[in-house]
C-alpha cells in the first residue's frame, strides 16, 4: 500500500501571459507517464504513490513547464504521508455511493 497522498496544484507563469491551461495540460502528461494512481479534480491533481517516487514527478512537472517555455512555476502542493499506508480511496469512501 501506499505511504503517501500528494495534492499539488501548478501555476505556471506564461510568457507572453497566454493562457496557463496548455503548460498545466502539459504537467497532468507528465503525472500520467510516470504511471502513478492519480486523479485530476478541478483544482489541482492527488497522485497516491511512495513519498520519494511523487516528489520526483513534482520535479519532472517543473522541468517540463520550463522547457516548454514557463520562465517559473508555482506549486501549492499538499502531502499526507503514514508509513502505515493511505489510499485516496480509503480517505474518501464514505462520500461515495
Amino acid at each position: 500500500m501506499a505511504n503517501t497522498l500528494l495534492s499539488i496544484q501548478v501555476i505556471p507563469k506564461t510568457p507572453n501571459n497566454e493562457d496557463s491551461y496548455p503548460y498545466v495540460d502539459k504537467a497532468i502528461e507528465v503525472i500520467q507517464r510516470s504511471g502513478v494512481k492519480h486523479q485530476v479534480n478541478p483544482l489541482d491533481t492527488t497522485m497516491e504513490g511512495e513519498l520519494d517516487e511523487l516528489l520526483k514527478v513534482v520535479k519532472d512537472m517543473h522541468e517540463a513547464l520550463t522547457e516548454a517555455g514557463s520562465p517559473s512555476v508555482i506549486s501549492q502542493i499538499k502531502i499526507a504521508h503514514n508509513p502505515q499506508g493511505i489510499s485516496m480511496s480509503k480517505l474518501t469512501e464514505k462520500y461515495r455511493p
